[in-house]
């Protein structure tokens, strides 16, 4: 009579993503947002993993939990080999889909400069069909199901980015408040709209014209640059702008800017692509929309 015993099992891949994600990220609530799960089902994960290996990973404590000496020397290896899956995971979307591309980025690029380039897109590439998600931060790329980031940047490039333009500020007003600029000074009488991704950016654009006191009179933030945009439209103040994104409000006469200054930032718009994606003729399609023709090529 043949002998069948069960064979035995190993840990589950959930249990293993959870374990993964914990330990990168050094947090069970953070793995959690990451997985679309709850901070309790990443726990559970965990204690999981732990009983098959027989060995603790984390040790818990009411700060948070903490990677302990075997979780810390496993990790790299479940990075490494999650990053290689989803690398495999993003190519299979890529070749299944060529003509297919899903970009994430900032609200304010979304609306004000990547809808113009999506357009040019579509008159010459209409067989590629473009998902745009707007969020405040970059995704992993190595594990979020996106082709294409948009983001500014100070760093240095990383492999497979390109600089499609440099970050480049001057104020904008309404014709109404430019006719009151006689000069930089007169800022100090006036309402400065802010955007609170840029809050620096007043103070850097005073601070490159040698001589000049910062105004005293600091106006609204908003958390959208698209809104204050709407306000300095409407003469509510006078707002720090990003060359790129008034450029059609300029063109037609809304907004005026009061002052020859413009400073250009270290501060560029990186495309940042996935490898299975580069050599997509679609991504090539997409870069050739994307460039400022007047700011020269991209750069890798």
């Amino acid at each position: 009579m043949s002998v069948s015993p069960p064979r035995p099992k190993g840990p589950h891949l959930n249990a293993l993503r959870a374990f993964e994600s914990a330990g990168r990220l050094q947090s069970f609530i953070s793995a959690a947002e990451e997985l679309c799960v709850t901070p309790g089902a990443v726990s559970q994960h965990v204690k999981s993993l732990e009983a098959w290996a027989e060995g603790k990973l984390f040790v818990r404590n009411v700060r948070g939990v903490v990677l302990t000496p075997l979780g810390e020397e496993l990790l790299p290896e479940f990075t490494q080999a999650f990053d290689q899956l989803n690398e495999a995971v993003q190519t299979l979307r890529t070749k299944s889909t060529p003509n297919k591309i899903r970009i994430a980025t900032l609200p304010s690029i979304a609306q004000l400069w990547l809808s113009q380039k999506l357009g040019q897109l579509r008159l010459t590439a209409p067989e590629i069909s473009v998902s745009v998600v707007a969020v405040e931060t970059p995704p992993n790329l190595s594990r979020e199901p996106f082709d294409v980031t948009l983001f500014f940047q100070d760093d240095p490039l990383e492999k497979g980015g390109a600089t499609l333009f440099q970050d480049r500020i001057f104020p904008v007003c309404a014709p109404d408040i430019a006719e009151r600029l006689k000069q930089v000074s007169d800022l100090e009488k006036e309402t400065l709209l802010y955007d609170s991704a840029w809050m620096d950016d007043w103070t850097l654009w005073l601070e490159s014209i040698s001589g000049v006191a910062l105004p005293v009179k600091r106006g609204p933030v908003h958390s959208l640059f698209s809104v204050a945009l709407e306000e300095a439209r409407h003469g509510a103040g006078v707002l720090m702008a990003h060359e790129a994104l008034v450029s059609s409000y300029l063109a037609n006469g809304i907004l005026v800017v009061p002052f020859d200054h413009k400073l250009t930032l270290r501060r560029s718009l990186v495309m940042q692509v996935t490898p299975g994606f580069r050599t997509n003729p679609a991504c090539h399609a997409l870069r050739h929309a994307l460039v400022d023709r007047s700011g020269g090529d991209l750069q890798d």
